[in-house]
């Protein structure tokens, strides 16, 4: 066997490219340093489910659901207990293979919907193996769901009420150029299969609705699509071009409620929250204010009290179970809502890393799609891995400081001041004419006066 030698001139050479090949290979390690997963929050949608409601010439009313309007179907069972599998497989070796109640806590609206696909998922999550197992012929166990009544909740159920600016920014929305193009579209006189009415007139006859409008028409969509989903033949003028528009509209009603014009605006002004506590769902509420805000501002604080080093804290994962408009408000706030309905059981992670150098680092995805792995998203101004400071930062002017005050209705405030105003200028003004007549009947007695004296000396001359 030959053995080439490296002569002198050919050795410095060599060094230079072991050199670059170390320098490269300690930029990739550091680029690409270990990174620790520290703490999970998954905010998902409740599964498939009966109609809500059903318009008034609806063939199919609450009496053609076994449970009624608005409940779990075995659909969304199924739906939730593959999620719950799918979650399972992606922290295997972060969560632990048995369920611990120290690790993770679960949170739902106080809906039977909600309530049941937090059940489901936990079931998909968490067999029971070894000592869990209480009855050999069931492969559950029972896990906790909290929840608050539904009157109560400014954690989760969005819209929020009780907020004057927000229902104004509402109806500013629809006075916009884009609401009222979206509204002429529809509004067309295009001809439709009974007739040469525009699209919303057209629903109004077909359905029996009376305000059916481009912000209210999602309901529609949302009855004929549940009945689809459940093979329940539609009426006549249900053609595939009818519930397209109707996909369209629902998905814009979405965007209006919470972007469209002033997203940022409608994101801090979502309600009024306490603090929860997260690990003791029963025990008093913490003081604090926040808005969706209300739900971002929750999660940034637990995601931050994950990162004391010295903490005690062990939950590993935190879940709310919740409603389409949950995840749009969510979305919407952290400028990453593809304008569409999220559909049912999708979920928005967050995941929170620890960094090879210590430092944190937030990243999200968003799994719309049972086929398919959960896809990224990157806050806008950041990378897809941002770290917590910038991710804090880059969403703090959707979190208001003084919600109460941010609520109130400014052209209502503008009002109060003008009347003021006018009322001051008023006085002043009634002042200046009182000072001028007066002005004026002291300059005719001095003008009298003078008058006299010259007529005299004219006289005596």
């Amino acid at each position: 066997m030959a053995f080439s030698v490296l002569s002198s001139c050919q050795l410095p050479q060599f060094i230079y490219f072991l050199l670059v090949a170390l320098t490269t290979f300690s930029v990739i390690s550091t680029a690409f340093g270990e990174r620790t997963l520290k703490f999970v929050t998954v905010l998902y949608r409740h599964g498939d489910r009966s109609p809500v409601k059903a318009y008034p010439t609806d063939p199919y009313q609450e009496s053609a659901w076994p449970q009624g309007f608005g409940q779990l179907t075995q659909d969304g069972m199924r739906q939730h207990f593959e999620l719950g599998q799918a979650l399972k497989e992606r922290y295997h070796g972060f969560l632990s293979e048995a369920y611990d109640r120290h690790q993770i806590a679960v949170r739902s609206t106080d809906f039977d919907r909600t309530l049941m696909s937090a059940e489901a998922n936990l079931a998909g999550m968490y067999p029971p193996n070894g000592s869990q197992v209480f009855n050999p012929n069931l492969k559950w166990q029972p896990i906790p769901v909290h929840t608050v009544p539904q009157d109560e909740d400014r954690l989760l159920s969005f819209p929020l009420p009780n907020c004057p600016r927000f229902d104004s920014l509402l109806n500013e929305t629809t006075h916009t150029e884009g609401f009222l193009n979206v509204t002429r579209l529809y509004k067309v006189g295009t001809p439709q299969p009974l007739g040469s009415e525009d699209f919303l007139e057209m629903l109004r006859n077909k359905t029996g609705l009376k305000d059916a409008s481009v912000e209210t028409v999602w309901s529609v969509h949302d009855t004929l699509f549940c009945e689809a989903m459940h093979h329940l033949p539609p009426p006549a003028w249900v053609t595939p071009e009818v519930m397209e528009k109707l996909r369209r509209l629902k998905d814009f009603s979405f965007q209006i409620m919470f972007g469209f014009y002033k997203r940022e605006e409608k994101s801090r002004l979502q309600g009024e929250f306490k603090f929860v506590k997260e690990t003791e769902w029963e025990e008093e509420e913490e003081e604090g204010l926040g808005s969706v805000g209300v739900l971002l501002n929750q999660i940034l604080k637990n995601i931050t009290d994950s990162t004391v080093l010295d903490s005690k804290k062990l939950l590993k994962m935190i879940v709310y179970s919740a409603h389409d408009t949950t995840i749009v408000a969510l979305q919407s706030a952290l400028n990453v809502f593809n304008g569409k309905q999220p559909p049912y059981a999708s979920c928005h992670i967050f995941e929170l890393f620890q960094e090879d150098n210590g430092s944190f680092s937030v990243a999200m995805h968003f799994r719309n799609d049972s086929t398919k792995e959960p896809y990224p998203l990157a806050l806008p101004g950041c990378t897809q891995y941002c770290p917590l400071e910038d991710f804090v930062r880059l969403t703090k002017s959707v979190i208001p400081e003084n919600w109460e005050e941010e609520c109130q209705v400014p052209s209502r405030i503008r009002d109060t001041e003008v009347i003021i105003g006018l009322t001051v200028c008023g006085c002043l003004l009634f002042l200046l004419i009182g000072l001028l007549l007066a002005l004026l009947c002291r300059q005719q007695d001095v003008k009298d006066g003078y008058r006299h004296v010259i007529n005299e000396g004219d006289d005596n001359s």
